[in-house]
């Protein structure tokens, strides 16, 4: 820290020597003016003297208040510089106090900013002359001819200051800067600048021209923890200054006006500015060559130089979250100030979780190594929020800060990267504000967008057409054409303003943009992309980005402590439940993720989205549940693309779902609020527009009645195909219908394409819907049923036996089946009923219970059941078969197949042969399939094919090598 001088008599005697001297020069300059303007009018004369009385006294009244403004100054210049600091306090200054940045709880030590500065001073005569030269050039051109202070631009700038409110920039001296880097702080105020003024002229009498540009040249920054062109030379270049190149001097010299925008790594808050560094080297080579100092062939030869090829990788100590700790850093440089940041003895609480960062920099580093090689990345990112404060709890800017040679001190969550389609749920997030729902149709068919330019044509990442697709899965399932059309619906527009409310700083250029904009046509920080994602967790309010929780100085007084913002309702929170509610639904991805998929947790709802850019630059997870929010990126980070199917699914959310897991592990499982009950009417925003639902039965194609048995109902919808431009203006989508659908340019090729779509897949448009009611299902036309034999409670004695029924219908019966403990132990299916019943052995014996059911040829049904005392033994002589699956009486639709079927045999090995078959009324025989010599007691068969319509017995034979056999049968029913 600066160490500031005792006052005393002498001092302030001197300070007011050094404030008459600055009023003098004004004074002088005053003066100046003054004679000229009498040499440009030598009519003032004359003009005064016969000029009226009252002007001659205004003049003289202006005049005094000049005299009696300049003494006031005076002596305000004295009060302000009564406490100067010494300058001879450049030679005996302190040792600067390091920085330090913590966690979130203070107790981790994230990063030092060392007192050292890595300072070592130079003489001035072991600099090179260019190096001199580079620094006055673009500095201080008149340094060697001025007193201290540039009165002419100082005036210029006050002037213009008053005149026009503009700040003039770029009016300090050498010794200025010096001032203000070693002995003042960087206050704007008016005392601070007569400070300045006047120890600068203090300075100038103090020591010579060449030992100023000693100090200075000693003291001012060159970035990060570099002060004074020795340590930069070394630093980035392994060498002392007395060795340094033109072409390096220049680049030197180039750095100190702005240290953290002209990095010559290209990293820090402001990114990759290294061309507009160069862009400086080059003008001060030219200044150099226009000077006098080097001639103009050396100045081109070091232009062709690539300068920037020199530096050297940079090497940093002791430091955890790297990434993390330099994003604090430009913060803490850009409020504070670099000196205040690295010498200023600063302690900084972050929002940095450790435990999170350790685990987000294990699994970026595993994911990067378990699939970069097959898949041709080298790199990944992670950045960890929380949604409700915004607060950054994990950072990853690449997976190893220390990689030079893959630009790992690159930290990609501040870079702008196409985000493919994980910028869908932006647009989505749009069309739910204006009105349309999870339920609406688009249609996924191959569509032709007229635009201004050339006609767009996306296209799935599958490369095929779905049809019509609900936005639940069009969303879920990552389609394209769908996504592209609900940007047209809501509007480029609209869809930017909501991403500017969202936090996006990078889509603000709006004429780059079309409907590939929803593919992720525009790039985004994936910072401000988890920072979005965000506000969907957080029920639509946006909360600022936040990375520090408190600074306080060497003293311990509080600089700063943030507090949680109330946040900004950017979304109505039943339109970021909408999403939230897609989102978290895996049913709906899995038609094209899978069941399986990398999208969720084990132990708690979680909403996700994946993006890939096109030919795999670019792939990405953003992902979130209501109290933690991530975004995964993967790639290159010269934007070299990966291989062929590097998308987000199989490369970023193994990384996601990895780190989720461990970060959420110790979290309260927090549930996604619901959306509320959608309150409109309008058909096509449900997803049935003119679409007629009923309920008919299977069997009898007739409008199912009160009686028909749930088993027979099934629903039947009749369509008419449209795309949705028939039914909605996009300009008012909870308003009527277009009454001239095809005056918006976009529905003759909507419209054509589903047409074309509907023809080429003869997807049935419309469907007969039936009028007749079936009423066949009341009690009376239920069959009659009682069982004559064996009776209630009566004793059987064998595990094969007859039963007896007597039975009735007003309709055709189809069979009678009988179960014992709810066992199918047989089937009759032609009169007189009676049932060869055959006991399994694994029916124990004792009282049972013997059930009979009758069904006619539509599905009434009636059972009556009795007890009965099973004595038999287990049978050993013959084994029996079970069908296990299907049940007795279940009904299959043909466009249900294929099927499995699969039984159960007691001895396997005793058959030689097991046939399969659908037995008919016709006593058709359909063999579907058999096993010769089964071996284990398990066994399945596979159907493709269903019988026709039709009542059947589903048979199951087994055949001895004797001859003989034993069989299964369930009934079972075939419906188109």
């Amino acid at each position: 820290m600066v160490v500031g001088c005792v006052f005393n008599a002498k001092r302030y005697h001197e300070s007011r020597v050094l404030s008459r001297e600055f009023m003098q020069k004004i004074a002088n300059f005053s003066q100046k003016v003054l004679t000229t303007m009498k040499q440009k009018s030598a009519r003032f004369g004359r003009f005064f003297k016969s000029s009226k009385p009252w002007l001659q006294s205004g003049v003289l009244i202006g005049l005094g208040l000049i005299v009696v403004g300049f003494f006031a100054f005076t002596l305000y210049a004295a009060y302000v510089s009564r406490d100067l600091p010494d300058p001879n306090v450049l030679l005996t200054r302190d040792v600067a106090q390091s920085t330090k940045i913590y966690d979130r709880t203070g107790t981790k030590l994230l990063y030092e900013i060392h007192g050292d500065e890595k300072r070592t001073l130079i003489k001035i005569e072991d600099i090179p002359d260019y190096a001199k030269w580079a620094t006055i050039a673009l500095e201080d051109r008149q340094f060697y001819e001025h007193h201290g202070i540039y009165w002419r631009g100082l005036i210029r700038a006050v002037v213009m200051s008053v005149l026009k409110g503009q700040r003039i920039q770029g009016t300090s001296t050498l010794t200025q800067q010096l001032v203000k880097n070693a002995l003042l702080t960087n206050e704007r105020t008016l005392d601070r600048k007569i400070r300045e003024l006047i120890l600068s002229l203090q300075i100038e009498r103090r020591f010579t021209k060449d030992q100023i540009l000693q100090l200075y040249m000693n003291e001012i920054p060159y970035g990060s923890t570099l002060y004074g062109i020795e340590a930069a030379s070394q630093t980035y270049f392994g060498k002392s200054a007395k060795d340094l190149t033109l072409d390096e001097a220049a680049l030197l010299a180039s750095i100190p006006q702005q240290p953290e925008f002209f990095n010559p790594y290209g990293t820090g808050y402001y990114g990759d500015n290294r061309d507009a560094l160069v862009a400086r080297q080059h003008h001060d080579l030219d200044l150099l060559a226009e000077q006098g100092h080097v001639t103009q062939e050396e100045a081109d030869a070091a232009k062709q130089v690539d300068t920037i090829k020199k530096i050297l990788p940079r090497t940093i100590g002791d430091i955890h979250a790297p990434h993390f700790v330099m994003y604090v850093r430009s913060q803490l440089v850009e409020k504070y100030g670099q000196k205040a940041v690295e010498q200023g003895g600063l302690n900084v609480i972050t929002t940095l979780d450790y435990d999170k960062q350790a685990a987000a920099e294990e699994e970026v580093a595993k994911g990067v190594e378990d699939r970069g090689e097959r898949y041709g990345f080298s790199n990944a990112a992670l950045i960890s929020l929380d949604p409700k404060t915004g607060e950054v709890l994990a950072m990853v800017g690449s997976k190893d800060f220390f990689d030079n040679e893959n630009d790992g001190q690159v930290n990609v969550t501040l870079r702008p990267r196409q985000p493919g389609s994980s910028f869908k749920p932006i647009v989505y997030a749009a069309g739910f504000a204006r009105g349309y729902l999870p339920s609406t149709t688009l249609w996924d068919v191959t569509t032709v967008f007229k635009t201004d330019a050339a006609n767009y044509t996306p296209r799935d990442y599958s490369l095929k057409e779905i049809g019509p697709v609900s936005i639940r899965q069009a969303l879920a399932g990552s389609l394209n054409i769908p996504a592209v059309k609900m940007l047209y619906l809501v509007g480029i527009g609209r869809t930017l303003d909501l991403a500017e409310q969202l936090g996006y700083t990078t889509l603000q250029d709006r004429s780059r943009f079309g409907l590939s904009l929803v593919l992720g046509g525009g790039e985004v920080k994936p910072i401000e992309h988890a920072s979005a994602f965000g506000v969907f967790a957080n029920n639509g309010v946006r909360v600022p980005t936040a990375s520090i929780l408190k600074v306080t100085d060497p003293d311990g007084n509080v600089l700063e402590e943030w507090q949680k913002p109330e946040g900004q309702q950017v979304l109505e929170p039943q339109v970021a439940q909408l999403l939230n509610d897609v989102l978290s639904d895996n049913n709906a991805r899995a038609y094209i993720f899978g069941s399986n998929n990398r999208l969720t947790l084990p132990d708690r709802p979680v909403a996700a989205k994946t993006g890939t850019t096109n030919d795999f630059h670019d792939a990405w997870v953003a992902g979130y549940t209501p109290n933690l929010v991530s975004v995964v990126w993967v790639g290159n980070n010269d934007n070299t693309k990966m291989k062929s199917g590097a998308d987000g699914s199989i490369v970023a959310s193994p990384i996601w779902q990895n780190y989720m897991k461990r970060a959420t592990k110790d979290m309260p499982v927090e549930n996604f609020q619901k959306p509320s009950p959608s309150s409109t009417t309008k058909p096509v925003l449900l997803g049935n527009a003119n679409e007629q639902t009923v309920q008919v039965n299977r069997l009898t194609g007739k409008l199912a009645g009160p009686n028909t048995p749930p088993e027979l109902i099934e629903d039947r919808t009749g369509y008419v195909a449209h795309n949705i431009l028939y039914y909605i203006d996009k300009e008012d989508p909870l308003g009527p219908p277009p009454t001239n659908p095809a005056a918006d340019p976009q529905f003759s090729n909507w419209e054509s394409a589903v047409q074309a779509w509907v023809q080429e897949k003869e997807w049935h448009t419309t469907s007969t819907v039936p009028t007749e009611v079936d009423n066949q299902y009341s009690d009376e036309f239920k069959p009659s049923l009682r069982i004559l034999f064996p009776t209630n409670d009566s004793v059987v004695t064998n595990r094969l036996f007859p039963i007896s029924v007597e039975v009735s219908a007003q309709r055709p019966l189809a069979h009678v089946d009988a179960y014992l403990e709810n066992q199918l132990i047989g089937t009759s299916y032609n009169a007189p009923w009676t049932i060869q019943a055959s006991a399994p052995n694994w029916i124990e014996k004792g009282f049972r219970t013997l059930t009979v059911k009758a069904y006619d040829d539509i599905g009434n049904q009636r059972e009556e059941s009795i007890q009965i005392n099973l004595t038999a033994d287990p049978r050993v002589d013959i084994p029996n078969i079970e069908v296990v699956s299907p049940s007795a009486n279940t009904i299959w639709s043909r466009t249900e197949f294929p099927k499995d079927i699969q039984f159960r045999m007691d001895n396997p090995s005793s058959y030689n042969r097991v046939n399969v078959s659908f037995i008919g009324s016709d006593g058709v025989d359909r063999l579907i399939g058999f096993i010769e010599n089964p071996s284990e007691p398990t066994a399945s068969i596979h159907t493709t094919l269903g019988p026709p319509q039709g009542s059947y017995r589903l048979v199951i034979k087994g055949f001895h090598p004797d001859g003989s056999s034993v069989e299964a049968s369930v009934p079972i029913t075939i419906v188109p």
